[in-house]
């Protein structure tokens, strides 16, 4: 049986693993594999990010360039463009990136690209594995059809499964060898392959009866957040007008050892997730007339945190009878979560946006981010790149507002707030000392 031939291998250490796309998923996943001792071929279309790996130079925060170096070193790990080493590769895994489309609906473009490089490359004897966020059926309605039309049969030649990425960037606790890995097979053998497979690389893994179920698993899990997060927002901008510290309510809420869990609001959602994922289900939803009210409401509230914040910014320089065309405004990171460099879906480009459109002169500091482009979405500044620059004394006094939208740890805010004049604090990065002693005036989401 196949699905016995694929567990001998995996027995016996020589099992050899293709992860399509050295992303934040997909980079670190390979590097747990072959750390375990097993081979481990990273497919890129980027040849630029297969030669950094070849050379044994990390691009991924997550995973440490001497790391890359001794498993390349040791010959268990490589990168190629070829994608005609597919046909080696015992287990293929596909991580690569699932936008939206302009409308807003799944664009599993990029899905589609990786396994018709599997389909012209398709052997007896190959687990495939489905790592992307998608709508719930997209293993067993997309891959399988595509898979089978090379003649090849499911379970007597290849298994199919699906597995939902995990992946929190900058979290030092929670990485890919201790999050629990959950797994969904097309078919029963698929399953317990495709967990035994990922059993060498994490502590615990999950089983569930279908692809459809891990599929939606991933979606809840986000779209949970999405959800929470939205109701946050909402209840920052209430306790905005109720002249609240919502901090502090969330605070108290937060002393309740049952039945509630904290949520934090924010400038707005970004990275690879959140901002995603939701639309993902609420599409599949409607295609069996089904409306997914919540996740509408969650989108509105989250998408309008940058407008909120703008709102801010404009309330106190109003306070401080200052116009918002002309005023400098400085932002204090552009990532879309503290102490990383990744700027996917990050509120910080629609403030940059909207405060730009208002005639504001816009500057930021970011230590992980040296330079934003705009894309379509941004279309009046496309082209026109923003350098992040040096936090000086003399940038901070001659702010007009100063902005926390990322509250990146090695940014010494005590400096800012006794230079400042004014301060907007998005992430609640002043805490209750500083803001005791603090010479400028600060505005709290």
């Amino acid at each position: 049986m196949i699905k016995n031939e694929i567990i001998r291998l995996l027995e016996n250490k020589s099992v050899r693993v293709g992860v399509i796309g050295l992303g934040y998923v997909g980079l670190p996943l390979a590097t747990e594999f072959a750390g375990k001792g097993l081979k481990a071929t990273g497919f890129e279309v980027d040849e630029s990010k297969a030669a950094r790996i070849n050379a044994g130079e990390s691009y991924i925060g997550d995973v440490e360039s001497s790391l890359i170096k001794e498993m390349v070193d040791a010959g268990r790990l490589k990168a190629t463009t070829d994608f005609d080493t597919l046909k080696d590769c015992d287990a293929i895994i596909i991580c690569v990136p699932t936008p939206l489309r302009k409308t807003k609906e799944p664009d599993v473009s990029y899905i589609l690209a990786a396994a018709e490089e599997i389909q012209k490359r398709l052997r007896r004897g190959q687990l495939v594995i489905l790592e992307s966020t998608t709508y719930p059926g997209t293993t067993d309605e997309v891959l399988l059809p595509m898979l089978e039309e090379t003649g090849l049969k499911l379970d007597e030649d290849f298994l199919l499964a699906f597995s939902p990425e995990r992946v929190d960037p900058g979290n030092p606790q929670f990485q890919t060898h201790n999050i629990p890995k959950v797994v969904g097979g097309v078919t029963d053998d698929s399953t317990e392959v495709a967990a035994f497979l990922y059993s060498q690389i994490v502590n615990e893994v999950h089983s569930v009866s279908s692809a459809r179920v891990a599929e939606a698993a991933k979606l809840l899990e986000n779209t949970f957040r999405a959800v929470n997060i939205g109701m946050a927002n909402e209840m920052a901008r209430l306790c905005y007008a109720l002249n609240i510290d919502t901090w502090e309510v969330i605070r108290a809420a937060a002393t309740k050892p049952f039945g509630f869990m904290p949520f934090y609001p924010g400038p707005g959602i970004g990275g690879h997730c959140i901002p995603l994922d939701p639309h993902y289900l609420s599409w599949k939803a409607r295609q069996h007339g089904f409306d997914s009210r919540f996740i509408g409401l969650a989108e509105e509230v989250n998408s309008r945190m940058p407008e909120h914040v703008v709102q801010l910014i404009a309330d106190g320089l109003n306070d401080d009878r200052k116009s918002m065309k002309g005023a400098r405004v400085l932002l204090l990171g552009v990532a879309y979560k503290k102490d990383i460099n990744d700027v996917r879906e990050s509120p910080a480009l629609s403030i940059i946006e909207r405060l730009r459109s208002k005639g504001c002169d816009v500057q930021y500091h970011d230590p992980f981010v040296s330079d934003v482009r705009f894309d379509d979405a941004h279309a009046a500044f496309t082209g026109e790149p923003l350098a992040s620059i040096e936090l000086t004394d003399d940038e901070i006094k001659q702010a007009d507002c100063i902005v926390i939208v990322t509250d990146h740890t090695q940014i010494d805010y005590q400096r800012v707030i006794d230079l400042a004049s004014l301060v907007v604090d998005t992430r609640n990065a002043l805490n209750g000392e500083l803001r005791k002693g603090s010479a400028a005036r600060i505005v709290r989401l």
